[in-house]
């Protein structure tokens, strides 16, 4: 019975080490998604500011389409400037041309103020890139290693599953399917160690003479509280 207990010990040892490498596997697409969060927020806040910093050029070249335009009728009107007739005619027409060369300073004013606009949001996104850049570095560097990690753990993995299944060929088939009953309602444990006359599975007093049943390690004895099989070991230093 030792070493049935001993077996028993060996196979929770190995299921506990198995359901490490699962949890850390399993929990890989989370950690990446976690730490893809931010990178895509700062993505999205980068493409916002490139659509502002287009939509500030589209607008700058519209006012210098329009300012082009604007300078090639003044300078079409001046051109006819000869051909008025009438002192009343002439002075209305200087008045147009005065009235868009005023149009004129505002377009000027207004792509000076959107060029301002425009440089400082353009620094702004300059940074945002070098940021994301950075971040994106320092991502693929830690997907890397997690992958590196993943790949280490699936090897040990295999051959936790070699251990197990040589373990679980010598224990007893009705031992083994109480093994597993336990394993599933104990939330991965199975077995229990008892130190002081007190279940560390579910930390209840164990009655003493129990506990001299259990420190001599001869049956199979389950805790009266959680049924976790009972085992005793001298505690660790």
């Amino acid at each position: 019975m030792k070493d049935l207990l001993k077996n028993l010990i060996s196979l929770q040892q190995a299921d506990t080490r198995i359901l490490q490498k699962r949890l850390f596997i399993d929990k890989v697409p989370s950690r990446i998604s976690e730490v893809d969060e931010p990178l895509r927020q700062a993505n999205a806040e980068l493409d916002r500011i490139k659509q502002k910093n287009e939509a500030m050029a589209k607008k700058k070249r519209e006012k210098e389409l329009l300012l082009d335009e604007t300078n090639e009728k003044i300078q079409k009107m001046k051109s006819r400037s000869a051909e008025i007739k009438t002192n009343k005619e002439y002075q209305a027409h200087l008045k147009e041309i005065e009235a868009m060369e005023k149009g004129i300073t505002d377009i000027e004013d207004e792509i000076l103020l959107i060029m301002e606009d425009l440089d400082n949001s353009l620094k702004i996104q300059k940074e945002k890139e070098t940021n994301v850049a950075a971040e994106l570095r320092k991502i693929d560097a830690f997907k890397k290693e997690l992958q590196e990690e993943v790949g280490k753990n699936e090897k040990e993995l295999t051959a936790l599953k070699a251990e197990r299944a040589q373990l679980s060929a010598a224990i007893d088939p009705d031992i083994y399917n109480l093994y597993m009953s336990l394993l599933a309602s104990g939330n991965g444990t199975a077995l229990a160690r008892a130190q002081d006359e007190i279940c560390l599975g579910c930390n209840m007093n164990i009655p003493p003479q129990l506990f001299v049943e259990i420190r001599k390690n001869e049956d199979i004895i389950q805790c009266h509280q959680c049924r976790r099989i009972l085992y005793y070991s001298e505690p660790p230093q």
